[in-house]
Formats: structure tokens, sequence, C-alpha cells
């Protein structure tokens, strides 16, 4: 099977979320499956061409005419784990300092870049059997290959699947991106799949052109088809639901493993976890608390925004600072969050510590060292945190929404429970599920009994991506 994978970014060579991870690490689990995988995107020039490898392809400079101009790229190329990376190279559009811009043509960058990747399959002669799309950055292949690309036999038995990250974010530009995208004027109508209350939306017309829609998590696959998880997009999802599929991600299981990871101090494994306790004791001296580990220890790794719910968590500790335990907050993001959080960690040094960063090394170590995972998120199409905690044995406290929901199960349930969840986005349950984890903390062998199921679960890629060659091969066969 011959996958062509098409992201606007990609771990190790640029990230900004969740995507970059996906991207980097399911076309090396499809093609460990057998499956010859070429994955795209744009060589921004935050990318360090020398630092990856990254050379010249050596083919002719491509042309693409956008809204009346020509623009001209060049494909540079990188083959790592088996995967075969192409760079889509165009200084104009992503010589700029950063990988997403509020720039007048960002719709423009990212239609050449489409546009680019079906040019040079062409000029390759390379017949993908799947085009698998992520978000709006790559959402109008499917109906560039339908309605503009269709006299091309190189793709006509060649099919196309549209992941969504984050419903969030759908590439809604002014009306001309339709026709500078090279669709005629006449495919801007009123309700039409191009328009979305008066201007165009990539990800609407993505959904409505592609052979299969897949989603970041089950749950997520069905919260998007009602109105307070579609973004508006919830009819033209529902019209799709019997084409839309929920995968949940996996995770990096060399990098994100407790009985290898190089980046915490102590090693441990489900059968011995005394080395969590010796890295518990190294977190809370990295974050200035004195004392021992008898107290319930609690982490946050996330980005600092209106998604994650982190008023919850400032409401929860204000009213709640004389009780017995400590919270430690890796992250940064939105100005009110990152000031009432430091607010919060000033006047309560003893028992809170904030890192307004990003520190890898100390994202493990808070994954290893503390006893409970914060995730109270409004919502959470997948989630990676809730994930990487249960493989460390840290016990995640989370909403039950997508991949959460997914992901933890209650401790309500005896004998699966390996975390605790609430469900309304509301500050009462959000506390009954702390003061819920305060309890499992005290009784040590259920908490033990806990934190071992969640280090057993399977998150690899490994059975991700053999849910999405299914996906694939279904889609082929209809």
């Amino acid at each position: 099977m011959k996958i062509c994978f098409i992201t606007s970014e990609c771990v190790p060579f640029v990230k900004t979320g969740g995507l970059a991870d996906v991207s980097g690490s399911l076309p090396v689990a499809l093609s460990g499956s057998g499956a010859e995988v070429k994955v795209f995107l744009p060589l921004y020039d935050t990318i360090d061409i020398k630092i990856y490898g990254i050379e010249y392809a050596g083919l002719p400079p491509f042309s693409i005419n956008i809204g009346g101009e020509t623009k001209e790229f060049e494909l540079f190329s990188r083959r790592l784990n088996g995967v075969e990376y192409n760079f889509i190279d165009c200084p104009h559009y992503f010589g700029r300092g950063k990988v997403y811009t509020s720039d007048a043509d960002e719709n423009e960058r990212f239609i050449l870049f489409q546009h680019a990747v079906l040019k040079v399959l062409q000029y390759q002669k390379w017949q993908p059997d799947i085009f698998h799309c992520n978000d709006w950055q790559a959402s109008y292949i499917p109906a560039l290959l339908k309605l503009q690309y269709s006299w091309d036999k190189l793709f006509e038995k060649s099919k196309t699947v549209l992941s969504i990250h984050n419903i969030g974010y759908q590439g809604i530009f002014e009306p001309d991106t339709v026709t500078k995208a090279g669709f005629g004027e006449s495919s801007f109508v009123l309700g039409g799949p191009f328009e979305f209350n008066g201007n165009a939306n990539m990800l609407k017309t993505g959904i409505y052109y592609a052979d299969a829609v897949s989603t970041v998590s089950p749950t997520y696959a069905e919260e998007i088809t009602t109105p307070e998880f579609g973004a508006g997009l919830d009819g033209v999802l529902k019209a799709r639901k019997g084409n839309i599929k929920g995968i949940l991600n996996g995770i990096d299981v060399a990098e994100w493993n407790p009985a290898a990871d190089e980046l915490i101090p102590f090693n441990y494994n489900p059968d011995d976890v005394s080395g969590k306790m010796k890295n518990k004791a190294e977190l809370l001296k990295a974050a200035g608390f004195a004392g021992g580990g008898d107290v319930p220890l609690y982490g946050i790794v996330s980005r600092l925004a209106w998604q994650k719910g982190i008023e919850l968590v400032l409401e929860f500790f204000e009213k709640n600072i004389e009780k017995n335990l400590r919270l430690v907050v890796l992250g940064s993001g939105e100005e009110k969050y990152e000031t009432q959080l430091k607010k919060l960690a000033s006047e309560h040094p003893e028992k809170i510590k904030v890192f307004l960063e990003y520190n890898n090394k100390l994202a493990h170590l808070i994954t290893a060292g503390a006893d409970f995972f914060l995730m109270p998120s409004r919502y959470e199409p997948c989630g990676l945190n809730q994930m990487y905690s249960l493989n460390y044995g840290t016990v995640p406290v989370v909403r039950k929404v997508g991949g959460l929901a997914d992901t933890v199960t209650d401790i309500s349930d005896k004998e699966n429970g390996n975390g605790i969840n609430f469900a309304g986005f509301v500050y009462d349950e959000f506390e009954e599920a702390v003061l819920r984890s305060l309890e499992l903390f005290k009784d040590k062998a259920f908490m033990s009994s806990v934190m071992k199921r969640g280090m057993e679960r399977d998150f690899s890629w490994k059975k991700s991506g053999g849910e999405y060659i299914r996906l694939y091969e279904e889609i082929l066969k209809s």
C-alpha cells in the first residue's frame, strides 16, 4: 500500500502542537506495517536542513499559479526510519520565521503547499493508494483530486482520508480563497461545500469531499457531530457520520517509557515502582518543597489556554489551600493564566510551584514524580499527557471528554479503574474529583493497583497504526 501523508508539521523537524507528534510517529508505524510512505510538509526557514540532513532532491523548479500570480518552489527530501520526507521549499511563503502566521496571504501559503504535493507526485509518477490529509492545511486535497486533477489517471484509484486533530482550527478565509486555489467562481455558493458564513472554509470543503474522515479519538468523533463540540460544522459532520472514524492517537513509547527514560533520575516498571518515589523526591527538591513523599503531589504540564480549564485548578487551590497537598505546574500560554498562577504560587510557595517555560526534562520529571496529573479540559480531541501519566503510574484526574474519556476509566470501576474523571465543566464536579483523589492516596493498596493498571495499558502507535491500515483497506474496497 502506498500512502501520501500530508501535514503542516512533523517531529523531529518542526512542532507547534500534537499534530507534529502524530505526523512523526504514525508514518513510521505505517511503514513498519509494510506500507510505502511519503510524508509532505513545507520547508519552513525554522527547519535547519544541515542538522536534519535534508538535501535538495535534484528536480527542476516547479511553478504554480495562485490568483493570477506565478509562484515557484523546489523539493528537498530526507529518508528516515523507513519513511521518505519531502519538503516543499518556497521561501516567499515559508521563509517567515514561524510555522503559522496572521499574514493576509496565509491561505495562499497552504494553497501552494497542497498543489505542490500533487505536482511533485505527477512528476515522480508515484500513485498513492491513500492520501492522508491532516487538518485544514491539507483539506483542499480531496476537492483538488475530484475537481481539478480528475483528468490524470495517476490518481483515479486514489482515496482520501482527512484527519481532524482539533476542529477549532478550520482555515476560514475570504471568499476569493476558492478562486485562488483554482476552483471556479461558481463553486462558491451559499451553503455549498466551499462556503461557510460568507467565507471560505477549507476544513468544511475537506469534510465534504474526503472519502473518509478520521478524528484522534472515538469519543471526539461523536462529540464533533454535536453543537457543543462541532464549532459550527456539526451539521456537515452529522451528514457524513457514517464515514467518520475515531482512532485514538498513540504515543512514542520509546521516549515515554519509565523503564528506559533517560530524562528521569530513576527508572522503574510496573513490577518495581520504587524508582517512582525517588523521582518524587527529586521533583519536590526541584520545586523547592520541604518534606518527604507523604503529601499528595499534583502535576500539570500544559499550554495555559482556555481549552485546558486552568480556572478550575486556580479556584480549587484557592479554596483548598489549607489541605495537605502540593502542585507543580509547567507550561506557558495566555497572560491571564500565567499571571494568576504566578500570584497563587507567590502567596503559597510552600505548596505551589509554577514554571512558565518549555522544559522537556522537567516535563518528564513531573510525569514520573507526581502522584496525580490534572487535565480538567473544556474539550480534548485526544490528549497525550494523560497517556504519558498512565504509562508512568501517575494517576490522571480528567474531565470525561474526547480522548480523555477513551483512556481514563474512573476508579468507581473497582476492577478496571485507572484514574478519576468528572463529567461537567463545573467547579463542584472538579472539586469532588480532586477530593476523591485525596482519599485514593490514603488507600495505598488500591492506589497501587490503579497505578499498575495504567502502566500496563498499551498506548503504542503499533496498535493505532493497525487501525489506520484497516480504515484505508475499507475505503479502498468501497
